[in-house]
């Protein structure tokens, strides 16, 4: 599963205070993320959140994401650069270890939270100068480079977060309030997820996929607060 933080702007606008052509124009913008998860082999979108780009926002998007996979599954997580990440995953893909005795007297040392052994995880890390894409760093997070390759290999990938880097592009051409330089108004955080609630729905049962989403439970699960909404 691939993640991404997609930037957004929305225009803070209250009601009667101003008009919308003068919110447009002079009103500051606050600025917002659209966080995004999806499924690069089914091309499923699994979830969708927007808030701050924080720790306490990676923690809850993470959670998000544990809740349309299955209970038992620690699927592979190739990441951006972002380093809160790490400790949202370790938060749910981990466990307490009690380390082993140095000494024969003492206390005994505490326990630590420690990935569990299944979790695989890579940051792909870019370098942009003057809008131009300069360097490319893979970094492996959790596990090792040979588990993370022994994975990707049978599909003829490597690490990389391509895909839902490509499905941002496509949120940016279906949902207008996160466009770029367009005068659509968003007057806040609810109508742009309204906007993407729609665009969640539409993306995973209209447009064409490679997956059956008929087959996959929890999927369907996920998308019926939406579908109710």
């Amino acid at each position: 599963m691939q993640l991404d933080e997609l930037f957004a702007l929305l225009s803070a606008v209250k009601d009667g205070e101003v008009s919308e052509a003068d919110a447009i124009e002079h009103l500051e913008r606050s600025p917002q993320w659209v966080w995004v998860a999806m499924d690069p082999e089914s091309t499923l979108l699994r979830a969708l959140d927007v808030g701050d780009r924080t720790r306490a926002m990676a923690q809850r998007f993470v959670h998000h994401v544990t809740q349309v996979v299955a209970p038992d599954c620690a699927p592979l997580l190739l990441t951006d650069g972002f380093r809160e990440y790490v400790t949202a995953l370790l938060t749910h893909y981990g466990h307490w270890v009690p380390p082993a005795r140095r000494q024969d007297k003492g206390p005994a040392p505490k326990p630590r939270w420690m990935p569990l052994p299944g979790l695989l995880s890579a940051h792909v890390v870019k370098t942009v100068r003057r809008r131009r894409l300069v360097d490319v760093k893979h970094r492996v997070v959790f596990g090792s480079l040979e588990a993370v390759n022994h994975l990707l290999a049978p599909l003829g990938w490597h690490i990389n977060t391509a895909f839902v880097e490509r499905i941002n592009l496509t949120i940016r051409q279906h949902v207008a309030a996160v466009g770029r330089r367009v005068t659509t108004l968003c007057k806040g955080e609810d109508g742009l997820r309204q906007q993407l609630a729609v665009f969640h729905c539409y993306d995973n049962f209209h447009l064409p996929s490679d997956g059956v989403v008929d087959s996959c439970p929890h999927m369907v699960r996920a998308a019926q607060p939406l579908i109710a909404r």
